[in-house]
């Protein structure tokens, strides 16, 4: 990527626009960490006082051997133990569209953090517009590949309607972009026009209207 970053090459390509977004020195909170690609960059090249919370247990163990911060749980309940404005970022990435109660979770986020970045599969893309026109059935896609019956997302979203509840909730906006890129793949390149079409994923930054 282009914009200034230097994480691994291997490196999930929202993540690499993520990281791009946040200040050197910033406090910054993970949610869904993974192995903490995402903080162990920020913590080792822009200094950021950085905390994560996943709930697998190996990935867990695997962050702490890297030196990081990082809480084992559900960050649905955990997010509800910390002051207001914790932290500079709280980032979601790739998992608003598994959360329970994202009306309730997101301004949860922002009541804890001056802004959060979002990423999530968009739902709008072209492919899975045919998929579901041509054969009928759930669309299965390199962003979304799950059957049914067996998919951890439970919800579907495109740009379109995310970008509807923020302003249907009072949330602003403060800056996005749409990608186009496969599941967790280290490349990919910026979508600029009819993004809820083309687009892959979309990546948001929130904060809360005073």
């Amino acid at each position: 990527m282009k914009d200034g970053t230097d994480l691994p090459e291997n490196t999930r390509f929202d993540l690499q626009v993520i990281a791009s977004w946040i200040d050197p020195g910033s406090r910054v909170l993970d949610l869904g960490c993974g192995n903490g690609d995402l903080l162990f960059f920020l913590k080792q090249r822009k200094g950021v006082r950085g905390t994560g919370i996943e709930l697998s247990e190996d990935k867990t163990a695997k962050c702490i051997e890297r030196g990081l911060t990082v809480l084992q749980g559900d960050f649905q309940e955990e997010v509800h133990d910390y002051p207001d404005l914790s932290f500079d970022y709280v980032v979601l990435s790739q998992t608003l569209q598994q959360i329970l109660a994202p009306q309730e979770l997101i301004p949860e986020l922002l009541r804890i953090g001056r802004r959060v970045i979002v990423s999530f599969p968009n739902f709008g893309h072209w492919l899975i517009r045919m998929q579901i026109l041509f054969t009928g059935h759930a669309p299965i896609t390199d962003q979304l590949p799950y059957e049914w019956y067996d998919t951890p997302n439970i919800r579907v979203i495109t740009i379109k309607d995310f970008k509807r509840f923020l302003k249907r909730t009072g949330i602003r906006l403060v800056r996005e972009v749409a990608i186009n890129t496969h599941h967790h793949d280290s490349q990919g390149h910026i979508v600029r026009r009819l993004t809820n079409l083309r687009a892959t994923y979309g990546i948001m930054m929130l904060e809360r209207t005073t």
